[in-house]
């Protein structure tokens, strides 16, 4: 059969077969870059996605804050500065998240944002260890109940970019072994930066109400 192809080309039967291997070699290469950049794909949208729960959780607190330094306001006419630095904070963290999440691959962006987080965290923890020479304040119902929920707004983030940095790693590994490193090249994947909080950064005073 090869024979008869090889005589209609009106080429040699060794020929033939180089071709049938070049032919079979780049289908091959097609079906493996296919596969490779689907696997990229997947990994990539599986990292945005965990990090817009971060940031939905984030948002949240974002939100809960505000309301937290109204109402303590009404009980610490004597702490502006205390609470102008925890609002002063939130806004720089809120506008640092808003630029890392445009470009999850930029670790400059991200290491900025981790960071304002931590200046927030120290914020609030400054705010909690006055609030403990409020008894009122304390007792208020609205801030007690405000407090709750960013206790566990807190916990969400934590958990949240725990899943994310894990999803990065992940990611990061699939895209820089080879060849996957080529395919990502040819087609601009980054590698997704991790969004980490040092150990000093989630220090800060807690207040039991």
């Amino acid at each position: 059969m090869m024979a008869n192809v090889a005589e209609f080309l009106g080429i040699s039967a060794v020929s033939v077969v180089i071709w049938m291997i070049v032919i079979v070699v780049v289908i091959a290469l097609i079906i493996m870059m296919i596969s490779v950049y689907n696997g990229l794909v997947r990994k990539r949208n599986q990292c945005q996605n965990s990090f817009a729960q971060v940031d939905t959780a984030l948002m949240r607190r974002f939100d809960l804050i505000p309301n937290l330094v109204e109402v303590a306001k009404k009980y610490m006419e004597h702490e502006r500065e205390t609470l102008e630095a925890v609002i002063s904070a939130r806004n720089q963290a809120k506008g640092n998240l808003d630029a890392a999440k445009s470009d999850l691959g930029n670790a400059a962006l991200m290491n900025t944002a981790s960071k304002s987080e931590g200046v927030l965290n120290s914020a609030l923890g400054r705010l909690m260890a006055v609030v403990e020479s409020y008894p009122d304040l304390k007792a208020n119902e609205q801030m007690q109940s405000l407090h709750q929920e960013l206790a566990t707004t807190e916990n969400l983030i934590a958990a949240h970019r725990q899943t994310y940095n894990i999803d990065a790693t992940e990611y990061n590994n699939y895209l820089q072994v080879f060849p996957n490193n080529m395919i990502g090249g040819m087609f601009s994947f980054k590698p997704g930066a991790l969004y980490e909080i040092s150990d000093i950064q989630r220090e800060a005073p807690k207040v039991t109400f």
